[in-house]
């Protein structure tokens, strides 16, 4: 083994902290990068297992595997692959990415930082090669934020910054630490543990205060939408079923996954849009097996000035009741642009300005055919927010029975083709609609017919069929919502009523604690749009309902995470200068409704307090025990304050006062003589707690008041110290004369 770096004898215990510290730093910078699922097998098993063996032989003390110059050959050695990785290996696996070539280039870097990385773990000793090592962390987290911007990075990064501060700090105490003048400690000592505890409480505080100024600064500074890295986006799944092509049983294929498709925040009162399906694709056309949309030139729908996408849905008749949402739609493969029926108008960005290479501007647009189907020209490769506008019907029943039951022409041509068809489907479409008087009772009848006679089911099994819609209505009687869908389509049909297929989602799960709809893959659905005369095109669903939800502790758990994760997408991914705006003034809006709030607490308060002490001062003052309560207050407060000093005071001049002849004994003499400085103070004349007093009567000045003073100080130190009786009536009448004496100088101002 080679020997250990000289560092490690100069301190121990900060020696074994850094090299805890600075695998955990390298370990978080490795696992990120693996956890955003876009690296390939090899470099999402290989990179853990090499952590794993790592961790447990520095939980053995061992020390480094390699040697620097076996690590060294090793990453030269590498660099020889690194162009058979770019072109061959990484170009294989970026395949069907938006851009193949520069997503080729990033997972080829990605591998090599990841074998830099393993190596220089396995063969770091010096100081230079732990820093190194530090910055091919760094580098890793880099590598995860261009892969991926899920709220995991954010958790991943808060943990990158603790390891950080932590192996940065014991670095630069390993580095001064050597050849310093002082005793070691070893790791297991009650030193080490405070000392491993300190750095550990630090490394917390400080990436803690680096992540809350970050947080500042990022929603503080201007920011503007663009294209960060959009190239770099991986392929994402396959949403077959979702274009102007769909086979039956595409659809269930989505429902069997659970993966997050669009979040759907509603203006309002979110129980309205508890029952709208977000249409995707209308198809118009069916061969037996398959829904397709014959090729139509499709009208392009540019941005006005405001950045609102005006869609024409035609006038019809009616009721409507408006909705307004937005949607935070995931990168899908798909380019489909999911709306509520009937849209007005929607605002986003479906792609970047460019320039065209003729030099002329090029504004992205969106596609809509002649069924109102919406498609992202730009692609839906990124994941993209829009503004929705719709105006949903709700045109009561006994309207849609007026209806008139002539088409347009326009109308007969596209939506009542039909294939050649089972004699018994006309049949069952005269059974089930048997006592119905119009085309609105017909269509509610075939929807109901579906609902109660078939059941639904993902479970699709069977050799395939040549009518599978035959197979459907007369054999199996289940299937998922493709089947039901596409069943209504054509009995309507069959009947003279035009009705056409239509595929997107229903409405997903609403999740009380952000406010918005969570649609996942498996609420992929397809339903039917009936065409009333004046009254347009109205939605029926004749799928049965599937399994109920689930109320459990843990979805529960997962729709805290879900809020989690669209709080990231909408206030962190898509935080542009519009973000800004609304979150200082909903900052303004919400400081101005606290402190109005506060003061009107305050004031309410005051005024109660005020009540309640004119409520008080009237019952006190119509009771009969107000002043004796009152007087006793103030005597017992008098008491609290001076209480020893007041009675002596007041014995002192009961005894005074009751023995007016006899000698004079120390307690009145002491009272006479504190009378006497009390009445000098009031001339200025105070006596110092450090003078005798003899002392204080010599400083008096020269005349009668000075002579006066002096007696009276001898008779009370005859009456306290000495075996001299002193009268009482002398010391009395002193104490007259002083009184009269100052008083009348007073007077005079003397």
């Amino acid at each position: 083994m080679a020997r250990p770096d000289r560092n490690a004898d100069t301190l121990p215990a900060v020696e074994g902290y850094f090299q805890v510290s600075l695998f955990l730093l390298v370990a978080t910078g490795i696992l990120a990068v693996v956890s955003t699922g876009k690296l390939d097998l090899p470099s999402t098993v290989v990179p853990p297992i090499a952590l794993i063996c790592k961790g447990v032989r520095i939980f053995r003390g061992r020390g480094p595997e390699l040697s620097t110059r076996a690590a060294t050959w090793l990453v030269l050695a590498y660099f020889l692959f690194f162009p058979f990785d770019l072109w061959v290996l990484s170009r294989t696996l970026a395949e069907g990415a938006p851009n193949p070539g520069l997503y080729a280039a990033l997972l080829s870097a990605i591998h090599l930082m990841l074998f830099a990385t393993l190596i220089r773990l396995y063969s770091a000793r010096t100081n230079r090669d732990s820093g190194f090592l530090a910055v091919l962390a760094v580098t890793a987290m880099l590598a995860s934020a261009i892969l991926t911007v899920e709220t995991g990075f954010l958790v991943a990064l808060a943990i990158f910054l603790v390891f950080s501060v932590s192996t940065f700090v014991a670095l630069e105490m390993r580095r001064s630490a050597k050849g310093a003048a002082l005793a070691p400690f070893e790791p297991a000592s009650p030193l080490a543990r405070r000392l491993n505890r300190a750095l550990g409480v630090t490394s917390a505080f400080v990436a803690t205060g680096m992540l809350l100024l970050g947080l500042v600064i990022f929603f503080v500074i201007p920011r503007f939408t663009t294209g960060y890295l959009s190239a770099l986006n991986l392929q994402p799944a396959l949403m077959t079923g979702f274009s102007d092509n769909v086979a039956l049983g595409e659809i269930g294929q989505i429902q069997r996954n659970t993966s997050l498709v669009m979040r759907i925040a509603v203006e309002g009162d979110a129980k309205i849009a508890e029952n709208v399906h977000w249409r995707g694709i209308a198809l118009t056309t069916f061969d037996g097996t398959r829904w397709f949309t014959p090729a139509r030139e499709q009208n392009m729908v540019v941005a006005d000035a405001n950045g609102d996408y005006a869609l024409d849905s035609g006038f019809f008749h009616g009721t409507f009741s408006p909705l307004r949402y937005t949607v935070l739609m995931e990168p899908i493969a798909t380019d489909a642009i999911f709306v509520a029926l009937r849209p007005e108008s929607i605002r986003g960005r479906f792609g970047e300005d460019s320039v065209s290479p003729n030099g002329f501007p090029h504004h992205p647009y969106l596609l809509m055919d002649q069924t109102g189907s919406l498609s992202n020209a730009a692609h839906n490769g990124t994941k993209i927010r829009y503004e929705g506008r719709s105006l949903l019907p709700t045109t009561p029943a006994s309207e849609l029975r007026k209806a008139p039951s002539v088409y347009p022409p326009v109308i007969q041509e596209t939506y009542l083709q039909l294939p050649s068809l089972d004699p018994r489907v006309r049949a069952l479409a005269e059974r089930a609609t048997s006592d119905a008087k119009n085309q609105y009772d017909k269509a509610v009848s075939v929807e109901h017919y579906l609902i109660s006679h078939y059941s639904y089911t993902l479970n699709l099994t069977g050799p395939p069929t040549k009518d599978p819609l035959a197979q459907f209505l007369f054999e199996r009687k289940s299937g998922n919502c493709e089947y039901f869908a596409s069943a209504m389509t054509i009995l309507l049909r069959s009947m003279g009523i035009p009705a056409r297929y239509v595929t997107g989602f229903s409405p997903g799960e609403y999740n009380d604690l952000g406010g918005d709809y969570i649609v996942r893959e498996s609420d992929a659905h397809a339903w039917v749009e009936v065409f009333f005369p004046e009254y347009g095109w109205i939605t029926f669903d004749p799928t049965p309902p599937g399994n109920n939800p689930r109320h459990g502790l843990l979805d529960r758990m997962s729709l805290y995470w879900d809020w989690f994760q669209f709080a990231w997408a909408e206030w962190v991914i898509n935080y542009d200068f519009a973000h800004q705006l609304t979150l200082g003034q909903n900052l303004e809006k919400t400081s101005r409704n606290w402190g109005d709030r506060a003061r009107d607490i305050w004031r309410a308060r005051e005024h109660a307090a005020m009540a309640r002490l004119l409520a008080l001062d009237r019952r006190l003052e119509s009771s009969t025990y107000f002043l004796p309560s009152v007087l006793v207050l103030l005597l017992v407060t008098l008491f609290a304050l001076r209480g020893r000093s007041v009675i002596r005071y007041a014995l002192a001049c009961w005894s005074l006062r009751a023995r007016r002849t006899g000698n004079l004994t120390a307690s009145l003499a002491s009272l006479e003589y504190t009378e006497m400085l009390r009445l000098l103070e009031q001339r200025g004349w105070k006596k110092s707690p450090s003078e005798t007093a003899l002392e204080f009567a010599s400083g008096i000045p020269v005349g009668d008041l000075a002579v006066r003073v002096r007696e009276l100080t001898e008779l009370y130190q005859s009456a306290r110290f000495g075996d001299h009786p002193a009268r009482i009536e002398q010391m009395s009448s002193i104490l007259r004369f002083l009184r009269d004496s100052l008083r009348a100088s007073k007077s005079t101002g003397r």
